[in-house]
């Protein structure tokens, strides 16, 4: 690749006054539709050089990392002569940069005959395809499926340094956690990941999709039942969240083995941390303050928070994906909507754990929404059933799996109490992001901060059955080592 793509090789004249309308339209592209009004080749380069070896013959493919509005960016730019253009992009007017001359330039990510010219030029030829499919439009990356068996994806927006998502999953799948995905292609460039190819789990189902599978068929065979138990459901999912809790529990003994376990970091910024929660409990919800003073009163008496470790992040139903083989963990970049360097500070295992007990409150409501506005009426408790019951199959799993108590707070209240705040912490950071984006989801996280900034504090404390899992109520004899994050 150095050979083909060397820094400081600008892109041909005729491109580069076409990229800036280009990039405006992109849904990677930050400026918020408005064209970069500067545009600055860091790098470039012939990715795949013209086919039959003349510029003017079939086809080639350019590569370039620009700089606009302090963003990098990478492109992947197709050259075809205009005739052949609609056989290969059509019904793909976005990814069309423009033409010049008899040639038209657009993003070759869309070809699938460039695609997978692109796999092998990557890889140097260690993995080639038949076939590429694009996968549906995403908002920061680009992915590609060859031959059902490696998605690729294409980082655009790129930030120096690793991307999390490859740094972790190579990390973990070094360590023998068997529940992401093999990683099969990483492509870098000065310390920078550009592309990231893993297996392709065909046929797997999303988190989210089965919880919702679990209540539609829980909702519609019990009319109003009120009460009904969601374990006497056909499609109950309690049996599926308790394996996923031990697989998250996996998860955190491997990531504690990979990046260490820091066991004085969390208590030490744990007050800072309580600081700055409830100050977001006064900007986002002022109302509930009065009554939030038990909770943190709760909160504060904490003694022993536990390790940090480097974690998920983003952890919810739609981050994991169920397979013949068993449950797989996705995408490991973290929330979106905070700074990569708040996303690489060492946190609880709990606050991925918070994540996905969220997640089952989102499923159970998003699911009521199918319905019309009586029937919703009727069916709340059955959602809140539903909800309660596969939390607590999830912590069942997670807690009674060996090694577990060695990454979390000593003593069963500390635990509830950490659960509790980064469950606080995951709802405002909801309240905020559906606030932005999504006006009708914002009941759920309202409801979730009444719930635990209203409720009596021993009730929530008292939450998690007793039979959910040993915790240790001495010291931890870690097996992992004081480490460091």
């Amino acid at each position: 690749m150095d050979k083909q793509a060397s820094a400081g090789q600008e892109l041909p004249e005729a491109l580069a006054r076409l990229l800036p309308a280009y990039m405006a339209r992109q849904r990677w592209y930050a400026g918020g539709g408005v064209p970069p009004t500067s545009l600055h080749c860091l790098a470039s380069g012939q990715l795949v050089p013209p086919a039959g070896g003349g510029e003017g013959a079939g086809y080639r493919v350019l590569w370039a990392l620009v700089e606009a509005g302090g963003d990098h960016y990478q492109l992947f730019i197709g050259e075809r002569p205009t005739a052949e253009l609609a056989e290969h992009i059509s019904k793909a007017d976005d990814a069309v940069v423009g033409s010049a001359g008899d040639r038209t330039f657009y993003d070759a990510t869309v070809d699938p005959e460039m695609a997978v010219e692109i796999l092998g030029a990557l890889t140097g030829g260690a993995q080639t395809a038949k076939h590429a499919r694009l996968v549906g439009a995403e908002q920061s990356n680009t992915s590609v499926v060859y031959d059902d068996r490696l998605i690729l994806k294409f980082f655009r927006r790129v930030p120096p340094g690793p991307n999390l998502d490859a740094e972790v999953t190579t990390a973990l799948a070094a360590a023998g956690f068997a529940h992401v995905a093999q990683p099969l292609v990483r492509w870098q460039r000065d310390g920078r990941d550009l592309a990231f190819g893993q297996q392709y789990l065909a046929g797997g189902t999303d988190g989210w999709a089965l919880a919702l599978t679990s209540l539609r068929d829980f909702y519609a065979t019990s009319p109003e039942a009120g009460a009904a138990d969601p374990a006497l459901s056909g499609g109950d999912f309690a049996a599926e969240a308790t394996r996923l809790g031990q697989v998250t529990a996996e998860m955190h003994i491997a990531l504690a083995q990979s990046f260490g376990a820091d066991h004085q970091y969390l208590a030490g910024a744990w007050p800072g941390w309580l600081d700055q929660l409830w100050s977001r409990v006064e900007l986002l919800h002022p109302s509930l303050v009065e009554g939030a003073g038990p909770l943190f009163e709760a909160l504060r008496s904490v003694e022993h928070p536990g390790p940090a470790i480097r974690a998920h992040g983003d952890y919810h139903l739609g981050q994991v994906m169920r397979t013949d083989a068993g449950w797989y963990v996705l995408d490991f970049e973290g929330e979106p909507g905070r700074p990569v360097e708040q996303r690489l500070q060492p946190t609880s295992a709990l606050k991925d754990v918070a994540g996905m007990l969220r997640s089952f409150q989102y499923a159970a409501w998003s699911a009521l929404g199918e319905h019309s506005h009586e029937q919703a009426g009727w069916l709340e408790p059955l959602a809140l059933a539903w909800e309660q019951r596969n939390r607590q199959a999830f912590l069942r799993g997670y807690r009674g799996h060996p090694g577990t108590a060695a990454l979390l707070p000593t003593g069963r209240r500390d635990f509830e109490a950490v659960r509790l705040a980064f469950e606080l912490d995951k709802a405002l950071y909801e309240l905020s992001y559906e606030e932005a984006h999504r006006k009708a989801w914002v009941g759920l996280p309202l409801a979730a901060l009444h719930r635990l900034l209203s409720s009596p504090v021993e009730q929530l404390l008292a939450e998690v059955p007793e039979d959910a899992g040993a915790v240790d109520d001495g010291e931890p004899a870690s097996p992992l080592g004081p480490g460091r994050p």
